[in-house]
């Protein structure tokens, strides 16, 4: 009888293990569906090869929240806003941050990759009724390459504004560039680069502000200005910024005159 008994127990035992497992399985799973995706969580590097200087920008959209955190690959927070008083009860829907850009002879590029490991980092934040907001977003140390062969009017565009005298055009102002297909290659890892769209950006900065941008899509590396917005000055500064898959941006700039 004892013995059957002790063989009877075994199961017993095991039954109890495997509902405590089940009961914890349970619990992580409905903690898991209580957490809500940001509607959009974007971490991404954003290089000035003209300027030479390297920033982290990021846009996180979603439920109104009343507390943000992200975290690196390495569990360490790098920012964490509170959103307290009148705000608080208001609460936040969106945040868009950019970082300081000091120029390569005060912080080298490796030094801010260092700062900035890849991997995955984690976005959470805490809705104005408690629920939990959580995304992943992967940075990549790939960047894509800065446009080559840049013309404007079929005028190899100047290596940068300070250049002396600017090219001079006239007639309908058309840049164009060579498809951007590699990475970097002194800058960030190399690596497979798919583009995801180019963005064209024109102003005119005397005696005030203009500004003129399109998104390209990636077979698309030329396009004409419009006459009207030319029309508006005779001193301009363009930007061409290459959007990669994976997130990051490369943007080259000159200028130009148009007569």
């Amino acid at each position: 009888m004892n013995m059957q008994r002790r063989w009877l127990a075994v199961p017993l035992a095991a039954a109890a293990v495997v509902s405590g497992a089940v009961s914890a399985r349970n619990d992580k799973d409905s903690d898991e569906e209580q957490e809500i995706p940001f509607e959009e969580a974007r971490l991404f590097f954003e290089l000035n090869d003209t300027d030479g200087d390297l920033g982290i920008h990021g846009l996180i959209d979603g439920d109104e929240w009343k507390r943000l955190e992200i975290e690196d690959p390495n569990d360490v927070r790098m920012l964490d806003v509170l959103v307290r008083g009148r705000l608080r009860r208001q609460g936040l829907t969106e945040i868009f941050f950019e970082s300081a850009e000091p120029p390569f002879d005060e912080l080298a590029p490796q030094r801010f990759f260092r700062r900035f490991p890849e991997g995955i980092y984690d976005i959470g934040g805490i809705t104005l009724d408690g629920q939990e907001l959580d995304s992943e977003v992967r940075l990549s140390h790939v960047l894509a390459a800065p446009p080559a062969n840049i013309r404007v009017s079929a005028i190899p565009a100047a290596e940068n504004c300070d250049v002396e005298p600017l090219p001079s055009v006239s007639g309908p102002v058309i840049i164009d560039w060579d498809p951007v297909t590699k990475s970097h290659p002194t800058i960030g890892k190399s690596g497979p680069v798919a583009v995801d769209h180019y963005e064209l950006v024109v102003e005119r900065e005397e005696p005030e502000l203009l500004i003129f941008s399109v998104e390209l899509p990636p077979q698309l590396t030329q396009f004409e200005v419009p006459a009207a917005f030319i029309a508006l000055g005779d001193a301009f500064k363009f930007e061409i910024i290459v959007r990669a898959t994976n997130g990051n941006q490369t943007a080259v700039e000159s200028c130009f005159e148009a007569e």
